[in-house]
């Protein structure tokens, strides 16, 4: 066992994992970037339910309240393969990056209590955006090049306790904290040097999360379980340097005369977010679930307000629906009766808007939806699982001048579950 926690904390203190770029999406131009789901293997595969945690051997972050289920100590690492799709009317290119998804530990602290700790992306920026303006000829006129790249990570620490038969209550609080750089690169015709807007900023700020988990065991061992998460409104602070200058674009891109040169600050505010479940099953045989999650739109001011007026954000809703199935948990004679057999679905409006006409008068929601499964594979006679997590969705359309992705995620999870804290026998 302790040789396992040390090849953790090598993990976590010696790889630059979070450093990588994680993202290749025009959406993640907004704001920080786009959002990271906070989600294990194993609530992906299941459509991205977790606010009322369906196994007690499963880690969630959805709910601080289910930290109070742990049984063993539980450490988890998870990698995934993203590949994606973007698409217009006329044009289509692919794209994937391959990024560690997640660092965590889960720990009981005896039978009514438990706490869990780690690291995970929290959002991600990369992007390459043209806009090309024609006149009424039908020329080219005015050419503008939106990039970034960068994001956030966040360091979470929550604790969960049972405070009554059957009802369990928690709290988790995080650290956010990463670099996002941003650029506008704009070029009219007939004039000799283009200009280049350039923004780099800082983020960091707290966050706080509370949740609570109630399951009511009914006949046949049967259950029923009712749980809610709420993220509560926070901010994040974004301090950089902003830069303006010409550029000229004869033997590539090559700076010229600065004409601004300033530091900066920001804000991001995050507002509510509520999540809500409900859950059904038999222990260690089956379950489904459903999740509801909604948050107002968040706002931003300074540094990181949006330069481009096609993007803009409004309040989003999320709908989840998922369960697993063991054939029997137990089994001695085949091994894939111990396997986890997981799927589910999600709707989401992402809070997201874009102008297909670019002039900020007609936003359009963009939508994601997605279908998932995956698998649990035993590790030997104990409860340590290797889990696998495919995803297929779409977000977007092709509509009015926007933009579609289809992507396919697929993610690699590793979790070890021992007991650390043993009676010494005496013969």
């Amino acid at each position: 066992m302790i040789k396992k926690i040390s090849v953790l904390i090598i993990v976590l203190f010696c790889v630059n994992t979070y450093a990588q770029k994680t993202n290749a999406s025009p959406y993640s131009i907004l704001g920080i970037g786009e959002e990271t789901a906070s989600k294990t293997v194993e609530e992906m595969s299941m459509g991205g339910v977790g606010t009322v945690s369906s196994y007690e051997y499963q880690l969630s972050f959805t709910n601080p309240a289910t930290y109070s289920n742990f049984r063993l100590t539980t450490y988890s690492i998870a990698g995934q393969n993203r590949g994606l799709k973007v698409k217009d009317a006329s044009t289509s290119q692919t794209s994937s990056n391959a990024n560690l998804s997640y660092l965590s530990l889960g720990i009981p602290l005896g039978e009514k209590a438990g706490f869990a700790f780690g690291l995970q992306p929290n959002t991600s920026v990369g992007y390459n955006i043209r806009n090309t303006i024609l006149d009424t000829d039908g020329e080219v006129s005015e050419i503008s090049v939106y990039e970034g790249d960068g994001g956030t990570n966040r360091v979470f620490l929550g604790f969960g306790y049972k405070v009554a038969n059957g009802l369990s209550i928690g709290v988790e609080g995080d650290y956010v904290f990463g670099n996002i750089n941003n650029s506008i690169t704009n070029q009219l015709r007939d004039v000799q040097l283009g200009t280049k807007y350039v923004t780099d900023a800082r983020i960091d700020g707290f966050g706080l999360k509370t949740g609570f988990l109630y399951k009511k065991d009914l006949k046949n061992e049967l259950y029923l379980s009712l749980g809610g998460a709420f993220s509560l409104e926070n901010e994040l602070e974004s301090k950089g340097n902003e830069y303006l200058y010409s550029v000229s674009f004869v033997n590539g891109e090559i700076p010229r005369d600065t004409i601004l040169n300033i530091s900066s600050t920001g804000t991001y505010k995050k507002p509510l977010k509520t999540s809500l479940g409900v859950g059904f099953g038999k222990a260690r045989k089956w379950a489904a679930s459903l999740d509801y999650s909604s948050q107002n739109a968040v706002e931003l001011s300074g540094n990181l307000v949006n330069r481009n007026p096609k993007l803009a954000f409004r309040k989003s809703s999320k709908v989840s629906l998922g369960g697993f199935y063991i054939p029997k948990y137990n089994s001695i004679s085949s091994y894939w009766d111990r396997v986890i057999y997981r799927a589910g679905l999600r709707m989401e409006q992402t809070g997201i808007m874009v102008d297909g006409t670019g002039n900020g008068t007609q936003f359009n929601d963009v939508d994601d939806f997605g279908i998932s499964f995956g698998v649990g594979l035993p590790m030997g006679n104990e409860v340590s699982r290797l889990n696998l997590g495919f995803e297929f969705g779409k977000r977007g359309t092709t509509a009015n001048g926007l933009i579609e992705e289809n992507y396919f995620n697929f993610k690699l999870g590793l979790s070890l579950s021992n007991k650390w804290f043993r009676k010494r026998e005496i013969n």
